[in-house]
């Protein structure tokens, strides 16, 4: 939880502990308790209950098993997505696998290797960033309540591209950063790469791009690893969020109706689609005291990937505690 900043000339930042979802304070950070929330709070987040190993790192020691092993013998439900893994994050077991090897076009879960690059680089998050026209411009046209010439400071840019799933915010994540885009979008490439995300690649940071793929298996390492970033799980999982650009309001919704809804404890959440992907959507969540990991790629409607999603948590609810 990150406490309310006390000077005057920065608003206060109220995480609801519950939901992880930010108040309606102005986004403003350059003070030492705002950089909290970017430090990764990793030493917290996310550690094996048999001793000290990280999510990600058991993982990744467990690739080999991360397999497209028949989910049958696990009674797990029918999914419509083309792909699919629900994944232990203390553990790395594969609990549900369907087509998790097979690299598809992913959308805008791009958007959350957009997020994991724009903290790792540590940037000023009060800075302001006007929106320009080429932020609007991309391999596909995509519907966006944002205009060109739009103020928000970074914190603000990276929430409505999480939450919202903004394409031109994304855009201007990569457009601001050190270097630009092409500096971006090889951060992605590198840190894919890291974690051993060995089917996955980016041309871009918002999505739109058909030619960004991953696999299932390689977006569960993903979201173990994002899932470490307390500003990603808690900008992500935040439901509603009016932005105040001084001449309009936008009120806006997370793209997760299950994150809007407010029945599963969710601490991170991404969709996407373009009609290559299908409607995606990662997910982080505890169930059952288990932190759960859950991909849907290639879904044919919104309401199939949320049934899907919501059958899926609810099968896991009913696992026992170790498999």
């Amino acid at each position: 939880m990150l406490v309310g900043l006390s000077a005057n000339s920065f608003a206060e930042l109220i995480v609801n502990s519950g939901s992880g979802a930010v108040s309606q304070a102005k986004l403003n950070w350059s003070t030492d308790e705002a950089k909290q929330l970017l430090s990764q709070d990793r030493n917290s987040a996310e550690v094996s209950p048999r001793g000290s190993v990280s999510a990600t790192t058991t993982l990744r020691s467990n690739t080999p098993r991360v397999i497209d092993a028949s989910f049958a013998n696990r009674g797990g439900p029918s999914v419509a997505a083309g792909s699919a893994l629900v994944m232990d994050a203390h553990t790395g077991e594969v609990l549900y696998s369907k087509n998790s090897n097979a690299s598809r076009p992913i959308a805008s879960i791009t958007k959350l290797m957009t997020a994991v690059v724009t903290a790792d680089a540590r940037l000023n998050m009060s800075e302001q960033i006007t929106l320009q026209q080429s932020d609007f411009d991309g391999p596909k046209r995509a519907s966006s309540t944002l205009k060109p010439g739009d103020q928000m400071n970074r914190a603000e840019v990276l929430l409505v591209a999480l939450m919202k799933s903004e394409n031109p915010a994304a855009a201007a994540l990569a457009r601001t950063y050190p270097g630009g885009k092409p500096a971006f979008v090889a951060a992605m490439n590198a840190k894919a790469r890291q974690l051993g995300m060995s089917s996955t690649h980016y041309y871009e940071s918002t999505g739109l791009d058909a030619r960004n793929v991953s696999s299932a298996r390689d977006l569960g390492i993903l979201v173990a690893e994002a899932s470490r970033y307390g500003v990603i799980r808690q900008f992500s999982s935040t439901p509603h969020y009016d932005f105040d650009l001084g001449y309009r309001v936008l009120k806006s919704n997370n793209t997760n109706a299950l994150v809007r809804n407010g029945g599963w404890n969710i601490n991170l959440s991404k969709t996407g689609f373009i009609n290559e992907a299908g409607r995606c959507v990662v997910m982080h969540a505890t169930i059952n005291s288990r932190p759960t990991v859950v991909v849907l790629l290639g879904e044919p409607t919104t309401q199939s990937r949320n049934s899907d999603a919501t059958n899926l948590l609810s099968w896991v609810n009913q696992l026992p505690k170790q498999i």
